[in-house]
């Protein structure tokens, strides 16, 4: 499919639509990660906690960098929102309907879900705007809308958003990368490359993302693709190896026991009114339509938010975790998070 028909590009609304998109996308892999996250026990799995959790806070650069491009253009970025939680398993916002995104616990399930999720385009996939293949021919195809509308229209009719509202940092001590203010066309491509690049590795023949490894600054950083893919070979990349050769550097100690096993897709409905299990995951969606209404907040007009977001985010750890020990009683699974999302009204 190409960029032309029903999801062309072709206006400001366009855009617009597509940035908005690109918000929820950014926002879909959050809950994954989440759960991937949370149900690894630190002691045992500190490799594999810094890898997963390394990449979730990248995600909310990204997500931060998607509300800046959409802001920039004149939009108004949508995160306390029902369509931004809808029931698992969902596939990702307009992408490929063949790829489910469940919630489950770390393990080969998550981490194949994330290898499709950060599948890297190859060289010829033509860019598609809607129910893309990878996400990286998603933001082909906005950068080919951007470029174009700016010549038809100059980049001053394009870039009319309140530049007040550019989120010019976050301060996530676990990812790499930065969230770079949007202003103009180069700006623009700046924040796409930077979204595109730490998930897919630079120029699509490279395993590396540009940047510097956190938690080891003497290397530089593995782009998500292959960050997963050093969980499921048990092994990083070093300096000379490409998507080809995979990793052959030293080891990563994974243990898949050392996780804690969360009953997939988990709902509130599956257990009684007034239990205990249920009313924690009430708190926990609460709390995470919480952190949708602070991030939405600071992206529109007030970034002072971003502070009481990522407080928000430690809230929502515990929460989880707690969950992740309450037997189900099926004798088998624990209890999780559900992210559904709690109407403004009904908010505790």
């Amino acid at each position: 499919m190409d960029t032309s028909g029903a999801h062309a590009i072709d206006t400001l609304d366009d855009l617009r639509r597509h940035l908005q998109w690109a918000v929820e996308l950014e926002h879909a892999t959050i809950p994954p990660y989440l759960c991937a996250l949370y149900s690894l026990d630190a002691n045992r799995n500190a490799e594999a906690a810094q890898v997963v959790g390394s990449v979730l806070a990248e995600e909310m650069i990204h997500l931060a960098l998607a509300a800046n491009l959409l802001n920039a253009v004149g939009g108004q970025p949508k995160l306390d929102a029902p369509e931004l939680l809808p029931a698992y398993p969902h596939p990702l916002p307009h992408g490929d309907k063949s790829l489910p995104v469940n919630l489950v616990p770390f393990g080969e399930e998550a981490l194949e879900l994330f290898l499709r999720i950060e599948q890297p385009e190859s060289a010829d996939a033509p860019p598609q705007s809607d129910e893309y293949r990878t996400i990286g021919q998603f933001y082909a195809s906005v950068q080919a809308g951007l470029r174009k509308l700016c010549d038809e229209l100059g980049e001053e009719a394009v870039f009319t958003g309140d530049a007040t509202r550019q989120i010019g940092e976050m301060h996530l001590h676990t990812g790499g990368g930065g969230v770079l203010p949007v202003t103009d066309l180069k700006s623009a491509q700046a924040a796409l490359v930077e979204i595109v690049e730490q998930g897919e590795g630079a120029a699509r023949t490279q395993v590396w993302d540009g940047d510097r490894d956190v938690f080891h600054p003497e290397r530089d950083e593995v782009a998500h693709f292959y960050r997963f893919q050093e969980l499921k070979h048990g092994r990083r990349y070093q300096t000379g190896d490409t998507p080809q050769t995979g990793p052959t550097g030293e080891e990563i100690q994974v243990d898949f026991e050392g996780v804690l096993p969360m009953r997939r897709n988990p709902r509130t409905a599956d257990y009684p009114e007034g239990s205990e299990i249920r009313t924690a995951q009430q708190e926990f969606n609460n709390t995470y339509c919480l952190l949708l209404y602070l991030l939405e907040d600071a992206f529109t007009g007030n970034p002072g938010q971003l502070r009481a977001a990522v407080g928000t985010m430690f809230q929502l750890k515990g929460q989880a975790v707690a969950l992740m020990k309450m037997p189900t009683g099926d004798g088998k699974t624990t209890a999780g998070p559900t992210f559904e999302y709690v109407p403004p009204e009904q908010r505790s």
